[in-house]
């Protein structure tokens, strides 16, 4: 008789189970603004957030034929780039992400953009992307900035994995995920509709070897 009343004095009721629940929900909250997205800096470059007054040099890029050719977006005016800008508010407010502005050391004027996006915490992954204004290319600053970014998303966020999807004729991004370590893991062959005709992509994936 003990035994059954100390099991019923101790039976979870309904309401405990709401409060386990909401402390659960407050614990995912409190990590999700723990994560926070710095500034990065290397020897050339400094990666700083993106404000408003940087659309006009993102309509530029991303409306660009050489740099939107193996893009997945473009943008024929001013106006359509509210919709780019707002993605990546979006992003750093809801913690899913993070697309910084590429400037050389001592300026702050936009040359490019790069990210980790689509992250994943259960899983612990991202997805990596950028672009590069044409008259930057062939410096290696695409290489160095993801450098940057691979390096904050193992040690500062704790990814294990980051994954970037290529079309297969980017023969120059191809070259720089292979050089900076990741591996090709697939191809996905008429994957995406673009430019009227179907287009095939290559997915690497990096991963944090310790």
């Amino acid at each position: 008789m003990k035994l059954n009343q100390a099991t019923e004095k101790f039976k979870p009721a309904p309401e405990d189970f709401i409060d386990c629940f909401l402390l659960i929900y407050i614990c995912a909250l409190t990590q999700k603004i723990e994560m926070t997205f710095p500034d990065l800096n290397s020897a050339r470059l400094r990666l700083r957030s993106i404000i408003p007054a940087d659309q006009e040099a993102i309509f530029n890029g991303l409306s660009n034929p050489d740099v939107v050719k193996y893009y997945g977006i473009s943008f024929r005016n001013y106006e359509d780039t509210n919709v780019q800008m707002l993605w990546y508010k979006r992003m750093e407010h809801d913690r899913t992400g993070k697309w910084w502005a590429i400037c050389l050391q001592g300026t702050t004027e936009l040359i490019g953009t790069a990210g980790i996006y689509n992250i994943e915490k259960n899983h612990r992954k991202g997805e990596l992307g950028y672009w590069l204004l044409p008259g930057y290319w062939h410096k290696g600053y695409i290489s160095e900035a993801v450098k940057l970014i691979i390096d904050f998303s193992f040690n500062s966020l704790n990814l294990h994995r980051i994954e970037a999807t290529v079309e297969t004729e980017n023969i120059a991004s191809i070259k720089t995920l292979l050089k900076l370590g990741f591996h090709l893991e697939g191809t996905q062959r008429e994957s995406e509709w673009k430019a009227n005709r179907w287009i095939d992509l290559h997915q690497f994936a990096l991963l944090h070897e310790i």
